[in-house]
């Protein structure tokens, strides 16, 4: 059985090649990645193959698809029009074959059809293809990625969340239940698992963990979305990715609080990973 992890050296897709790594399988595990010299140096202490594979360059779909029984399908943050590139990709993975189709989606995507996510979960699930969907909680790894230049720079977390509770999950934890869904498909086709941990933070309560976790005190301010704007853009951060903040973390506001669930302990057999002991992983990390 022939897999192909696309977006391989993303934060998720990496941690799913590490727990693939770490179970015994008989799958041969297919890297997409873009840059060969680059993006296969950072793979390098995994027993996997690579392929070309890029979501903007349609001919590089068949090649990296064909031979291959399963995918494990995210959406990069760059791509919003989903009919663009996601139909063709599809279409060809029915077209080759493709037995199972696993869908990073993300917590919530049922009830908000503005999201890309959305309409790349109905494009899979009118393809007939089989599919798991993976909808993860809000990352704890945000706080080493678009989070990180506050977090280190001001010590402090700047977002127009006011105080909504967020569900949060380890990205290692996504990992490990993607992992053990390609390892054993049968009793996850056609499912959806919503995955996040036992907490329910708000920004405020996540500052105050940090603060306690780095030993130094991390505040939480909450701007209003002009002066948010603002200062992102003074900042150079990318419109598109300013516009994505705001969507992921002043939205919430308005909205029913998400639920926590026990989909990673039914699928992996363990709790998932609390904030604070994410703090203590990734210490070194978060302050520099």
């Amino acid at each position: 059985m022939k897999i192909l992890i696309a977006g391989a050296t993303g934060n998720v897709g990496m941690a799913v090649i590490k727990s693939l790594n770490k179970i015994p399988h008989s799958l041969h595990v297919i890297a997409g990645i873009r840059d060969f010299a680059r993006d296969k140096q950072k793979l390098s202490d995994y027993k996997i193959d690579f392929v070309k594979f890029d979501f903007m360059d349609f001919a590089t779909y068949s090649p990296a698809l064909e031979g291959c029984q399963m995918l494990f399908l995210l959406r990069p943050p760059q791509i919003s029009n989903t009919e663009k590139y996601f139909k063709p990709l599809i279409k060809i993975a029915n077209e080759v074959s493709i037995k199972h189709i696993i869908f990073l989606s993300v917590q919530g995507v049922e009830k908000s059809t503005i999201i890309p996510h959305h309409k790349i979960e109905k494009l899979i699930m009118d393809s007939k293809v089989p599919y798991t969907m993976l909808r993860p909680a809000y990352f704890m790894q945000n706080f080493m990625g678009s989070l990180h230049h506050d977090l280190v720079i001001n010590k402090r977390i700047f977002l127009p969340a006011g105080n909504a509770r967020f569900t949060i999950v380890d990205v290692g934890d996504v990992g490990e239940v993607a992992a053990a869904i390609i390892v054993n498909p049968i009793k996850h086709i056609n499912k959806s698992y919503e995955l996040t941990n036992n907490e329910k933070l708000t920004f405020e309560e996540m500052a105050t963990q940090l603060s306690d976790g780095l030993g130094t005190k991390i505040t939480y301010e909450s701007p209003n979305l002009f002066e948010f704007y603002w200062i992102k853009t003074k900042e150079k951060m990318p419109f598109m990715l300013i516009m994505v903040i705001i969507m992921l973390h002043y939205l919430p506001r308005f909205q029913k609080e998400p639920r926590n669930t026990e989909c990673i302990k039914e699928v992996i057999g363990r709790e998932p990973i609390t904030f604070n002991q994410f703090i203590k992983n990734n210490k070194t990390s978060l302050i520099a």
